[in-house]
């Protein structure tokens, strides 16, 4: 039996959910869980509820998370019923993560108009690579190579992409997160102090 990878399971997913509603940073946790139990890509298991998590061998994951947190550093929520932040991550060792791929999962996820929605946003802010350097004084060679990521404003949402680099021209890991726009200013203030 052949085995389906993450990138064609999401866009088998795409075609049979075609531009449906969806359930989106603002509304309640309940009718976001709803939406995630019928979403027919995102296809939880038994217990999953705002979590999902696809493994297809350990060198290829896909996580969904929806969160009533906002983003950045842990800040309480103003209510637990309203969610903040939803994030897409994907890692993958065989064929790498790229930002057309992160855009691709986006789209599948969730539709046409979110897409045209996070193309037609701006920039608020973009960071180039950062090294990230080991701990230890004497050792000069980074931990990781890069971190690239932009925030950027929609006309309904806000949106956080980020790709860490741990080879040279070679990422492993990205996010893409869809959140308020209201929480942008503290993200921002955080990336800001972060790099």
């Amino acid at each position: 039996m052949r085995r389906i990878g993450l990138g064609s399971m999401l866009v088998l997913g795409l075609l049979i959910a075609g531009d449906r509603a969806m359930a989106l940073p603002g509304e309640s946790a309940d009718a976001v869980a709803a939406w995630i139990q019928g979403h027919p890509t995102l296809r939880p298991a038994s217990g999953e509820k705002l979590l999902v998590r696809k493994t297809d061998t350990a060198a290829q994951r896909f996580t969904f998370q929806a969160s009533v947190f906002p983003p950045g550093r842990v800040a309480f929520p103003t209510t637990s019923e309203t969610i903040r932040t939803e994030q897409i991550s994907l890692f993958d060792m065989i064929n790498g993560v790229t930002r057309p791929r992160l855009e691709e999962s986006l789209r599948i996820i969730y539709g046409v108009g979110i897409y045209q929605d996070y193309a037609r946003s701006r920039v608020v802010y973009g960071y180039p690579n950062q090294p990230a350097l080991s701990q230890a004084q004497n050792q000069v060679t980074p931990l990781l190579a890069s971190i690239k990521g932009e925030l950027r404003m929609g006309d309904r949402y806000a949106y956080w992409l980020e790709i860490a680099q741990t080879q040279p021209n070679v990422a492993y890991t990205g996010q893409v997160m869809v959140l308020l726009k209201s929480d942008v200013q503290k993200l921002e203030a955080e990336l800001r102090q972060r790099l």
